[in-house]
């Protein structure tokens, strides 16, 4: 198949890559530089610049890979973790999530992509009995992630309304390469790579909304467990 996947120089986008290509797919990543485009190419991905907020040129970029899926894992996050950074960062995650998935959306329309793929997060439910299922109501009323929280609402909402198949992948708090941590430091965690190889399992089952995460009894990975084959112990070769 050929599959865009914008974001592919993230954390989840650079584990996610290798695995589509091992299956055969036919890859395309964006990025925002040159640079990281040449690392792409250099991979074995057509490495393509992009701006999620020019919506002509990401379209263009999109139709030009004829996709049948897309998979959206932008982000606009430190690499390295810093507190005053993150909490800077935040009003630009949101604007992605809402504007960036409307043009991206849009985009995968125009290129007749039959399914679309979203990363959201899993720590958005409101407080509750736990674990969290898929059903629960996110905390859209209150608390320091009330714009995180809103903002991946919104993405959600426009990806299960696009017309395309949806699939919402509600990550866990990463951990592992690339990320900001080696180990599992915040609940719900999500090894980096068991959560590349969820938006894998979806390129060819599942539909809606599914929490990707470790089993520790903060959310419920029975949906995903039950319908993709999830695997929260799975790591690609060292």
């Amino acid at each position: 198949m050929r599959i865009f996947v914008a974001g592919a120089s993230g954390a989840i986008g650079r584990r996610l890559t290798p695995l589509l290509l091992a299956a055969g797919h036919e890859v395309t990543g964006s990025t925002r530089t040159e640079k990281v485009a040449r690392e792409l190419e250099n991979a074995g991905v057509h490495g393509v610049v992009a701006d999620v907020y020019d919506a002509d040129g990401l379209k263009r970029a999109v139709v030009t890979a004829r996709p049948d899926i897309v998979i959206h894992q932008l982000t606009d996050l430190p690499r390295v973790f810093d507190e005053k950074e993150l909490v800077a960062a935040y009003p630009r995650n949101a604007r992605i999530r809402i504007e960036g998935t409307r043009n991206l959306v849009a985009a995968a329309r125009a290129a007749g992509a039959r399914r679309f793929i979203v990363q959201s997060v899993a720590f958005a439910y409101a407080p509750g009995r736990e674990p969290h299922v898929e059903t629960d109501p996110l905390n859209l009323t209150d608390g320091p992630r009330l714009p995180t929280v809103r903002a991946a609402a919104d993405m959600e909402q426009q990806v299960l309304a696009s017309g395309m198949e949806p699939v919402v992948l509600r990550y866990g708090l990463l951990y592992g390469p690339g990320t900001w941590t080696e180990g599992p430091a915040r609940k719900p965690p999500v090894h980096v790579d068991a959560a590349a190889h969820g938006a894998f399992l979806t390129l060819t089952r599942g539909s809606g909304i599914y929490n990707i995460a470790d089993d520790e009894g903060t959310v419920s990975i029975e949906k995903a467990r039950k319908e993709l084959g999830f695997d929260p112990g799975f790591r690609l070769p060292a």
